[in-house]
């Protein structure tokens, strides 16, 4: 994976989310993600988002942590907003990602699921002068737009908070 440190804006975003932990999803049959995944897309919510930013890249966010990434947390998936004017849909949420300094990853092409859970537990083995600074644990996101079109073939973008 690529790496480079930089600071973010702050973003809004809505969507939908699922409270859930570490060791809930490491166990495929009662994890939340996946079937809060297959909801946003087989459904098509993101239709229903106003104000989209860039339709057609989504964000999955994990944030409101209990403590680290092997406690609870919150995962949510959506778009990012020009506005939230007051019309997000009935059983949407908003979060505002905060400005803070990332690492960023770019991945290398790899198939779906295998191109996030082996990111994530790179990025889980890295010391904090690997990683550029201790994590914060505010909110970490992924990005997919038209370069995780091909599941077989996905680039994505994650983005770690880290203290400097």
């Amino acid at each position: 994976m690529k790496q480079i440190a930089l600071k973010m804006h702050a973003m809004k975003l809505v969507g939908i989310c699922v409270r859930t932990s570490y060791n809930q999803e490491l166990d495929k049959m009662n994890g939340n993600i996946f079937p809060c995944v297959q909801k946003y897309f087989h459904e098509a919510l993101f239709k229903n988002i106003s104000n989209r930013k860039k339709p057609g890249t989504t964000f999955c966010a994990y944030t409101e942590y209990d403590s680290d990434y092997k406690g609870a947390y919150t995962y949510f998936i959506g778009e990012e907003v020009t506005d939230v004017d007051g019309s997000v849909p009935e059983g949407f949420q908003t979060l505002l990602i905060p400005s803070q300094y990332y690492a960023k990853f770019t991945t290398e092409p790899a198939p779906m699921p295998e191109v996030i859970v082996n990111s994530w537990r790179s990025i889980w083995a890295m010391s904090p002068e690997e990683l550029g600074g201790k994590r914060s644990y505010q909110t970490d996101f992924e990005i997919y737009d038209e370069r995780a079109a091909d599941h077989q073939n996905i680039v994505m973008d994650l983005y770690v908070g880290i203290n400097f």
